[in-house]
C-alpha cells in the first residue's frame, strides 16, 4: 500500500495553528460540545464525540478541558445554540476551499467569510460548487518505530484504503466509516500515542502551483482559521 502524503499538508496546519494554540482549543471545545449536546455523553456510546475527542486528543489539548465541554453539554437548561455551516468557494489560482462553521449568529458569520475571501483575492461560491471536489476521509499518523508489516496487515483487515511509510511515520487513509474500526485495531498493537488522528475531507485531486500563488493560499487560509466561528478549512492545492 502506497500513496501520496498528506503529512505536509498537516505539518503546516498544525504549525500554523501551533501559533494561536488557545484559539484551537476553543474551537475543539466547542466542536466536543455540539457532538456531546445533540447526542450520548458517553463517547463509547457516541461515535462523533470519539471522533472529536480523538481529534483533541492529537492536538495535545488538556484532558480537564475536554471533560469540561462534555459536561457544559450535560447540563438541561441553557447553553449555546451552535449552527453547522460550510461555505464554498475559489482561492487565488482557482484553488477549491471549503470552510466548515459552527456559529451563534450566521448573520455575523456570513459576511466575515466573504470579506476573507474577497480580501485574499479569493471569491466565495455557492453550495455545492466545490465540495463534490473532496471526499471524507480517516487520518491516522503514527510514529514508523512499530513493525511496518505488522501495522500494515492490522489496518488492511481493518479496512484501511492507504498505508504510505514517511521517513518518520505511518501514514494511514480510511474511509470515512472505517476510522473508528481502523483506530481500535492498532489500539490492539499497544499503539496508544497518535501524532494525528481525525475525520477530514481530502481533495479527490490535487493542483500544483506555483510559489507565488500557494503563499496567496496559504494568507486566505489563516485568515480564515482565525475566524472563530470557523472549524476547519480544505482546499486542494497540492503542499
Amino acid at each position: 500500500m502506497s500513496g501520496h502524503s498528506k503529512w505536509a499538508n498537516i505539518k503546516r496546519r498544525k504549525g500554523a495553528q501551533d501559533a494561536i494554540r488557545g484559539n484551537i482549543f476553543q474551537k475543539l471545545a466547542k466542536e466536543i460540545y455540539v457532538a456531546a449536546k445533540s447526542g450520548d455523553k458517553d463517547p463509547n456510546n457516541n461515535p462523533t464525540l470519539r471522533m472529536v475527542i480523538d481529534k483533541a486528543k492529537s492536538e495535545n489539548m488538556p484532558k480537564d478541558k475536554i471533560q469540561n465541554a462534555i459536561d457544559k453539554a450535560s447540563k438541561q437548561i441553557g447553553g449555546e445554540d451552535y449552527e453547522a455551516i460550510r461555505y464554498e468557494g475559489y482561492g487565488p489560482g482557482g484553488i477549491a476551499v471549503m470552510v466548515d462553521c459552527l456559529t451563534d449568529n450566521k448573520n455575523r458569520t456570513a459576511p466575515e467569510i466573504r470579506s476573507a475571501f474577497s480580501k485574499k483575492n479569493g471569491n466565495l461560491g455557492t453550495d455545492g460548487s466545490v465540495s463534490y471536489l473532496f471526499e471524507r476521509k480517516g487520518i491516522i499518523i503514527i510514529d514508523n518505530k512499530y513493525n511496518e508489516e505488522d501495522v500494515m496487515m492490522t489496518v488492511i483487515d481493518a479496512g484501511a484504503e492507504d498505508l504510505t511509510t514517511n521517513e518518520d511515520n505511518y501514514e494511514i487513509i480510511t474511509p470515512y466509516d472505517k476510522f473508528i474500526d481502523v483506530k481500535k485495531a492498532l489500539e490492539t498493537l499497544g499503539i496508544e500515542e497518535f501524532m494525528v488522528s481525525e475525520v477530514t475531507f481530502l481533495p479527490k485531486v490535487e493542483i500544483e502551483v506555483d510559489d507565488n500563488i500557494k503563499e496567496k493560499v496559504f494568507g486566505l487560509v489563516e485568515t480564515l482559521e482565525e475566524n472563530e466561528d470557523v472549524q476547519n478549512v480544505y482546499h486542494n492545492m497540492k503542499e
